[in-house]
């Protein structure tokens, strides 16, 4: 087990993106795109998703059309399209550029989770309350594929393009990695207590949860554990960065955000910043920053390796 002794808090000055109103429940940086830029989205009870420049936090546009929370906001590989879930009901596909509604996806309970199952954002993978993953082509949006039904509702469906699977986290111990051709599990991985956030690496290659006071990792290659640690706290996410040599965590109740050697959990830095629990934390592309979302309302941005000169750091002298 990683140290129980939390090191004295760091400082860091963060970038306070602000914009929402109610808790940010789901955050997701994009890939590098044309003149090296990468985006960020978020998703909020408030129903209104928010896009934003990465390395900076600027915004850049609101999807409005949701009629309840949106649970979750998902970019397409060229951010021209955007996904998101939402408690109205509806998962909606946007032009990321203009921010018009293309699409909305019609479920019969509350929609948690959603995302592009392919580059060209013409398909679809959802999940929610109904405890069912479905499929749909946005061609024909009315007519979706049952792909899995889960014992207990889904917590959170993400697409692998690294190995062509839907991974299906359930509000329960259990995620499910699926063929969406064949409808079938192609691997069922055990997190031995409830999963409360679900993230991949940018290359797909990694798979983490946090799980009560575990963070699991798994190779996406071998489907094999990669990483399996206890922590002295329970963790309410995780994400591990690029280039696998940090981990962020944020603690279920003490509301802190840790950052940690990922080889052995060691406690690097703490920060005090979120005025609630942390909900989600994501890296950027390049490892450099990484984002975290609260039941505060607030976006902040942190850097990896303090003090570098990055984006709007450049101008400051920590």
């Amino acid at each position: 087990m990683p140290s129980a002794s939390t090191p004295p808090a760091t400082q860091q000055i963060p970038l306070t993106c602000s914009g929402h109103t109610r808790p940010v429940v789901q955050l997701t940086f994009s890939n590098f795109i044309a003149g090296n830029r990468y985006m960020l989205i978020s998703a909020c009870k408030d129903g209104k998703p928010i896009l934003r420049e990465g390395p900076t936090g600027d915004w850049l546009g609101t999807f409005l059309g949701h009629k309840g929370a949106v649970w979750s906001a998902m970019l397409n590989a060229d951010t021209s399209r955007a996904v998101t879930a939402s408690a109205d009901y509806t998962a909606k596909v946007w032009n990321a550029y203009t921010g018009e509604e293309l699409v909305s996806l019609g479920h019969e309970q509350i929609v948690k989770s959603a995302d592009f199952a392919n580059d060209e954002a013409t398909l679809v993978v959802t999940g929610g309350r109904d405890k069912k993953v479905r499929l749909f082509d946005i061609g024909s949006p009315n007519t979706p594929t049952t792909v899995l039904t889960h014992d207990v509702a889904i917590r959170s469906v993400k697409w692998s393009r690294h190995k062509q699977l839907a991974i299906c986290a359930g509000e329960d111990n259990i995620i499910q990695l699926v063929d969406i051709r064949s409808s079938s599990v192609v691997k069922t991985l055990d997190a031995g207590s409830s999963v409360t956030s679900v993230s991949l690496t940018h290359d797909g290659k990694l798979l983490s949860c946090a799980a009560g006071n575990r963070v699991l990792a798994w190779d996406m290659d071998a489907f094999k554990v990669a990483k399996d640690m206890t922590m002295s706290y329970e963790v309410s996410v995780a994400a591990i960065n690029p280039q696998r040599t940090r981990m962020v965590t944020g603690g279920r109740s003490d509301l802190l955000i840790r950052s940690c050697e990922y080889e052995s959990g060691k406690e690097l830095e703490t920060h005090k910043g979120h005025h609630g629990p942390v909900h989600d934390a994501c890296f950027s592309p390049d490892g450099e920053i990484y984002a975290t979302g609260s039941e505060d309302g607030t976006v902040r941005l942190w850097q990896t390796s303090p003090g570098t000169a990055y984006g709007l750091w450049q101008l400051r002298k920590l």
